[in-house]
């Protein structure tokens, strides 16, 4: 009895836990960065300290956001590793998921990578560099696994994925930053362009004439 009680009171706390975390993506898609937890409580319905009882702090609300993003994420990401096409086609369509990711949703993509805009939050003593790093090591990671376990790198494997792995989060997470704020060229183009980079084609090009070589 007491069992089935404890596991009702759970169901009911992960059930509750759904509804504010989904509170908080509508602030977050609606005031991005500037997102307060005085606003995701009022939209939740509830007061602020109900707030800091189920997350703790803006810090912990924060890392259940970006567990919920970055799962979506990856999820996309695998499945793109995983399609039936050749090799040059999974590489465009894994930059292409994580672009159109984060071209979908660039509310939530600035308050989870942004930390020169916590100022705007109103929340003292939170630094959304602090919690974001983890979200790419993480990515990083996780893509060095998907490397390794899809693509015979001989000799020093797995130091090789990994290196790729952070190498390749980094790259998307810097262009398509950049890109996000300039928009100097469409996703496509972008898309082909960092494809031709990771296909080699820096290491194929030659040097302008002219120029001190690279």
């Amino acid at each position: 009895m007491e069992t089935s009680q404890r596991e009702d009171q759970q169901r009911a706390a992960a059930r509750r836990r759904k509804e504010l975390l989904e509170a908080a993506d509508r602030v977050v898609l609606r005031d991005g960065p500037g997102a307060s937890m005085n606003a995701i409580a009022a939209e939740a319905g509830i007061t602020k300290p109900i707030l800091y009882r189920h997350f703790g702090d803006k810090g912990g609300l924060y890392r259940a956001l970006a567990v919920r993003h970055t799962d979506a994420l990856l999820a996309g990401l695998r499945a793109a590793l995983d399609a039936p096409s050749d090799r040059r086609d999974r590489v465009e369509r894994t930059l292409d998921t994580y672009l159109s990711a984060i071209e979908a949703r660039p509310q939530v993509y600035r308050f989870l990578m942004h930390p020169s805009d916590d100022i705007q939050t109103g929340d003292q003593g939170f630094d959304v560099g602090r919690h974001s790093a983890p979200l790419l090591r993480r990515m990083g990671e996780e893509l060095a696994q998907v490397i390794a376990e899809r693509v015979d790198l001989g000799p020093g494997s797995d130091e090789l994925a990994r290196v790729w792995g952070h190498g390749i989060v980094g790259m998307m997470h810097a262009a398509g930053d950049w890109w996000l704020r300039e928009r100097p060229c469409s996703r496509a183009q972008l898309v082909r362009h960092l494809a031709d980079l990771l296909w080699g084609r820096l290491a194929a090009a030659g040097d302008r004439v002219g120029g001190p070589g690279f």
